[in-house]
Order: structure tokens, then C-alpha cells, then sequence
């Protein structure tokens, strides 16, 4: 990912999201977050999914991830997953996590379909009031 994406980016989060990053956000993530890696997936020149995640010591937290409503349930998800446990584990991490809405039962079938199983759950982690869990993999 790289600051050209962006516009592509931000349209994707905002289909996505019910609280999307703004591009400030993004932009933080690409050129000032020491620990961020940000990476794209794109069909013919076409960007229709990322995935953000932190590596921070032996720690891996994915922070968003996304796929182009187009696109989705043909395996992009996965596909942006791998490529981020794979970098991880590059950088000797341990453990991966993320958080997920309790609501949010594709990306909680994706992440346990991948070896991701609840740690905690989070009270009232969104600003609406939802739960979030929060899974972890062993890597």
C-alpha cells in the first residue's frame, strides 16, 4: 500500500465499516507508525481489498482489514490473512490478534477458519455500544 492508494482505500473502508478511518488515519499508518504494515490486493490494476497490522516485538495486531463487497466470499479475505500471518511470522512474531464485533459473523468464521479462538471479550469496545472479541493465533 502506498499513499497513490489511498483514494481507492478510503472507498473500500467506508463500504466496509460503520466507523471507517478517515484518510488521515491511513496516512498516519503509511508514513509516521513505525510498527504498521499495510498491505494490497488488486484484480487486473484494481485495488479490492487490504489488510493493516502492527508488529510490534514478538506481537502481531491486525488493525483493519477489508475486501471489496464485489469480491467477498471468494476467498480475498483469506488470501489478505495469510499474506499478514506470513509477514509476522517472518518477524519472529508469536502471536497474532485482532478484535472483531460479535456481530460480525463472516470475518469471525474467517479468522477461526485460520486457527484465530477467543480471548476476551471486550464490553462495549464501539462507540455504538457493541462487544468486541478479542482472538488471537498462536504463530
Amino acid at each position: 500500500m502506498n499513499t497513490a492508494d489511498l483514494d481507492a482505500i478510503c472507498r473500500l473502508e467506508t463500504a466496509s465499516f460503520k466507523e471507517a478511518w478517515s484518510r488521515d488515519s491511513f496516512e498516519y499508518e503509511l508514513d509516521k507508525n513505525p510498527y504498521s504494515h499495510a498491505i494490497v490486493l488488486e484484480e487486473e490494476g484494481r485495488i479490492i481489498g487490504y489488510a493493516i497490522f502492527w508488529i510490534l516485538f514478538e506481537q502481531a495486531q491486525l488493525a483493519s482489514i477489508a475486501v471489496d463487497p464485489a469480491f467477498r466470499r471468494q476467498h480475498q479475505g483469506s488470501l489478505l490473512l495469510e499474506e499478514a500471518i506470513r509477514q509476522a511470522m517472518e518477524a519472529g512474531c508469536e502471536l497474532f490478534t485482532l478484535e472483531v464485533r460479535v456481530s460480525n459473523t463472516p470475518a469471525k468464521t474467517l479468522y477461526e477458519n485460520h486457527g484465530f479462538t477467543e480471548i476476551h471479550r471486550s464490553k462495549h469496545y464501539y462507540s455504538d455500544g457493541e462487544d468486541a472479541l478479542v482472538m488471537g493465533l498462536g504463530i
